[in-house]
């Protein structure tokens, strides 16, 4: 069995780095995390394999390539596209025991949602199945009392890790 927990927030929000701070502290539970993340910034996503033999696969026409060497791989599509569902049931052939989701903010999983300032908090009311809010400054009463709040990114993460915070799939069955 593992979890999937989502951050969201708007551009600029401190995503990234919280996802990379959970992944730490997650690691040192000894657990296999996972990540999926959202380009929400337009346009395709660049290939780094010019002159490479995947490349000339999909130049030839491929619609996937799939290179393995060394105990890693890549995986790559420019035709594709996949649902957040479906790159999850590909994430689950790994027994990952956390999958991290940056972004799909109108996804259903468990998030945590980061604010940067009162201008972000319409995003409260646009999201849903929200586990807690990191927000470095004062949120109004309605907010607190409605919402677990956390100020500092380490004491929400070590929360999120204490209470295995996330929602939980059955790795053979999604």
């Amino acid at each position: 069995m593992g979890r999937i927990l989502q951050v969201v927030g708007y551009q600029n929000s401190g995503k990234t780095t919280f996802v990379t701070e959970y992944i730490k502290e997650a690691v040192r539970y000894k657990l296999k995390v996972g990540t999926i993340k959202h380009h929400g910034h337009g346009g395709a996503l660049t290939q780094n394999d010019n002159g490479k033999d995947t490349q000339k696969h999909r130049e030839a026409g491929a619609q996937v390539t799939f290179v393995e060497g060394n105990e890693s791989f890549i995986l790559s599509s420019n035709q594709i596209k996949l649902t957040l569902s479906q790159m999850i049931s590909l994430y689950n052939t790994f027994c990952l025991d956390v999958i991290l989701i940056e972004g799909y903010k109108f996804e259903e999983y468990p998030k945590v949602v980061l604010l940067r300032s009162k201008e972000d908090l319409p995003m409260l009311k646009k999201t849903v199945n929200i586990t807690c809010v990191l927000a470095s400054f004062s949120l109004p009463l309605e907010v607190r009392e409605k919402y677990l709040i956390f100020s500092s990114r380490d004491k929400c993460i070590e929360w999120l890790m204490i209470n295995e915070a996330g929602e939980y799939i059955d790795n053979a069955n999604v």
